[in-house]
């Protein structure tokens, strides 16, 4: 069993994440801003309550842990989204990198998808205007920056355009996985449970299939 640290635990992605590290087994710090949003109990489970941008404390709750898994995210409906994502993400990064640990499992975007050659998901134009910020600013830490480091053993994993309609759904257990290209159904629709989601970042934890590279699924 792995002992991995989750940020972001409390989220809608998070949440899930966290329920099907449990579940499998595996000891979990859970990092979240906000006490009293992770309400659960568990023997495998440690909650830190902190803020991710003080580095020193993020440095020192993941060090030790076998990996970290990042559902970061400064919230859907935060004017500052774009601005806080390009300024936060790059303090976890480095933050995880002076731990010592060496595997980053990140819950990414599907913007920087390429849905035709040569065109992105983000500049289809097909994607509701208030989420552009979010989207945007993911892609470009993604693309810009998270594709540059050659330290860390790192995963972006890019979730169906649609994520479980942010609800609860089903895990399944069967779904397709890519690398670049979004995945759609016979319908021509892209989506995936957040359970789905999240079985399957707990299977790439465990098996460690990718290595310095994105990958995505659908069904």
């Amino acid at each position: 069993m792995k002992h991995v640290a989750l940020i972001g635990a409390s989220g809608f992605v998070g949440s899930a994440i966290l329920e099907e590290l449990l579940n499998r087994g595996h000891h979990v710090t859970a990092i979240v801003r906000t006490p009293g949003k992770l309400t659960q109990s568990h023997p495998n489970l440690k909650v830190e309550v902190m803020d991710v941008e003080d580095r020193n404390a993020l440095v020192q709750v993941c060090h030790g842990q076998d990996a970290v898994i990042s559902a970061y995210n400064p919230g859907w409906g935060n004017p500052d989204i774009y601005e806080d994502t390009l300024r936060v993400y790059p303090l976890i990064l480095e933050a995880v990198k002076a731990s010592g640990v060496k595997r980053f499992l990140v819950v990414g975007g599907a913007g920087s998808l390429f849905v035709k050659p040569g065109l992105r998901l983000v500049d289809a134009g097909t994607l509701p205007e208030a989420w552009l910020p979010g989207v945007k600013s993911l892609s470009k830490f993604f693309l810009e920056t998270l594709t540059a480091e050659q330290e860390l053993d790192w995963v972006f994993f890019s979730p169906a355009a649609n994520l479980g309609n942010l609800q609860k759904g089903v895990r399944t257990g069967k779904f397709r996985l890519g690398k670049d290209d979004l995945i759609v159904d016979e319908k021509g629709d892209s989506f995936i449970s957040v359970e789905d989601y999240a079985m399957a970042m707990v299977d790439e934890l465990e098996q460690e299939n990718h290595h310095r590279e994105r990958f995505t699924i659908g069904y």
